[in-house]
């Protein structure tokens, strides 16, 4: 789309997804407009109402496009707010398997923009089905592994893809590390290693964090460290842990280190959550949910069930859900949510859960998420509820351009 042109889109069903605040709900969903208009300019949403608020039916010319959409589901582009696309490849095996360095438990200064591949197949999937961004970063081999980045699945330079960057600090509990380092004969076997050695490692980085602080304000010469400076996004708030964690007491450790050091922090896979809803409620960590369309393959993951999503939810969690690429496919998200409704979720929590929820637990709520003025033009549209399995993406638009579907309109 030229830097110009204008875009309709006409006659669709918008599922904005924006929130409503009415007395002390937050979490309402606004009603559809069924049947609205959507206007693009320079890659933003302009406009958004009732047809009949439109006046004219515009036309397309050479700085219009009009894309009429038949009264097809128009909705937030969907985002998957943990997975490791790109950086392990499909079809690839080892050669493009850049997703742990598991020869060392302690990475924090690792970025996922430097293995991230846009060539990778999973990208087209994810645009196929709607998916417009995802949370993107190492692995759980490693007791802190590196920097996510929230990034864009259409492109070729991760650099333009990227919209924070980094986005969360991994952090890793449990089996993965344990089994990893146990077979090198060093530390963690334990969790008590783990934990120990991630305190650790905080530890150290707040002394770092706070030496600087100090040395910028009375303007003393200060020597930074490339392998500590990587904490200063998590100790200021702008970032959180990323914690991998799935059995209940895993989840307790990531809450009690994270609070020792006054840490933001989400609390990715939770598979065991629903079994302490009430307590993580109290304690305020949003959940990311799942991988739960995959085999329980260990022992740690043998509560996992669909069911998770919605009991946290109604607990009063933020949730999010994650197939956790390429655990279970990235195109498989929407399905995912799906099945969390057929386990008790409500229709309208599970497409939180991968619209707004997903965006606000990102941090890039300001950008994506919901379909409003000034938001990034990123949508995707549907002949019908995509959380049915039969349900086609018609087109898919990220940045006011057509990257999927609406062959006339690329």
């Amino acid at each position: 789309m030229a830097i110009n042109m204008r875009r309709y889109l006409l006659n669709g069903r918008i599922m904005t997804m924006a929130s409503e605040k009415k007395g002390n709900r937050k979490n309402k969903v606004r009603p559809l407009y069924e049947n609205g208009y959507l206007l693009i300019e320079k890659g933003k949403i302009a406009a958004i109402g009732d047809m009949e608020e439109l006046g004219h039916i515009p036309k397309k010319d050479g700085g219009t496009d009009v894309i009429d959409v038949e009264g097809r589901l128009v909705m937030p582009g969907i985002i998957e707010a943990h997975c490791h696309m790109g950086i392990t490849e499909e079809k690839k095996g080892m050669e493009g398997d850049d997703c742990n360095e598991n020869v060392e438990p302690i990475t924090p200064y690792l970025r996922a923009i430097d293995a991230i591949n846009p060539m990778d197949a999973a990208f087209d999937d994810a645009v196929r089905a709607g998916i417009t961004s995802a949370m993107v970063g190492p692995g759980s081999s490693n007791v802190a592994g590196g920097q996510f980045a929230f990034i864009k699945t259409k492109g070729r330079r991760i650099d333009e893809l990227a919209v924070l960057a980094p986005a969360a600090m991994k952090v890793a509990f449990g089996e993965n590390p344990k089994v990893n380092f146990s077979g090198q004969g060093k530390m963690p076997v334990t969790r008590m290693a783990i934990a120990g050695m991630l305190r650790e490692e905080l530890f150290k980085a707040k002394k770092y964090v706070e030496r600087k602080r100090k040395a910028k304000e009375s303007g003393e010469v200060f020597e930074e460290d490339f392998k500590y400076e990587c904490w200063i996004p998590v100790f200021e708030g702008r970032i959180p842990l990323k914690a991998h964690v799935h059995r209940v007491d895993d989840i307790f450790t990531a809450i009690r280190i994270a609070k020792e050091f006054g840490l933001k922090m989400t609390l990715d896979h939770c598979s065991e959550g629903h079994l302490i809803a009430e307590e993580l409620a109290a304690e305020g960590y949003p959940a990311i949910v799942g991988p739960d369309l995959s085999s329980r393959s260990k022992i740690e993951v043998q509560n996992v069930a669909f069911k998770t999503a919605g009991i946290l939810d109604a607990a009063g969690l933020k949730v999010a859900i994650t197939t956790d690429h390429p655990v279970s496919l990235i195109q498989s998200l929407p399905i995912c949510a799906g099945l969390c409704v057929k386990s008790g979720m409500p229709m309208d929590a599970a497409l939180r859960a991968i619209t707004r929820n997903a965006a606000e637990i990102c941090n890039a709520a300001d950008r994506v998420g919901s379909l409003e003025v000034g938001k990034d033009a990123d949508i995707a549209v549907f002949d019908g509820n995509p959380l049915e399995v039969f349900t086609q993406t018609y087109c898919t638009i990220i940045d006011g351009e057509v990257v999927y579907g609406c062959e006339d309109h690329h």
